[in-house]
């Protein structure tokens, strides 16, 4: 390996890996799954990392090339399962603060956005080219997605309050 690469990707890595693997984790419930499609992607960013850090996003593709290898192991499992008709334990979410639980029951793609949003800290226009969707839709989907957590967090404030008053 070229000792340029080496020197200018490792400060990037050490920046970003546990970014990209905790928005996975988050994502997808499963720490260990992130973190294997995590190296992968770290991986393959480094193979290509000419290309790669001249991006506007290097995040950005890295974690949806994590993604995209997560995707590939679910679906892989979906069809060995079948096949092989075993049933695996059920996927248990990593421990997370109280609004990150509640995140988790958004659908998929609200879910995935808002994490690459608030936790990965990025803009609109930086989703949808991570995701290869319109900006549009990113906009629309954090909206619906604030609207489910506000209502879904005002209740459990509701519910909180009644429990303290009949105590």
């Amino acid at each position: 390996m070229d000792k340029t690469v080496s020197v200018e990707f490792e400060p990037w890595y050490r920046a970003e890996y546990s970014r990209v693997l905790t928005a996975l984790t988050l994502v997808t419930g499963d720490g260990e799954r992130a973190r294997d499609a995590t190296d992968e992607a770290f991986a393959r960013a480094l193979a290509r990392w000419r290309s790669v850090s001249q991006m506007e996003n290097p995040g950005g593709w890295t974690y949806r090339v994590a993604l995209n290898v997560v995707r590939s192991v679910v679906r892989r499992a979906a069809i060995e399962k079948r096949l092989l008709r075993r049933d695996r334990p059920d996927v248990v979410p990593p421990p997370a603060v109280e609004l990150w639980h509640v995140v988790r029951q958004l659908p998929p793609r609200q879910r995935e956005i808002v994490v690459l949003r608030y936790l990965l800290d990025m803009r609109e226009r930086e989703i949808a080219a991570t995701l290869g969707i319109r900006r549009g839709t990113v906009s629309r989907s954090l909206s619906t997605a604030h609207g489910k957590l506000r209502g879904w967090l005002s209740e459990e404030e509701e519910d909180s309050a009644r429990e303290q008053e009949n105590v």
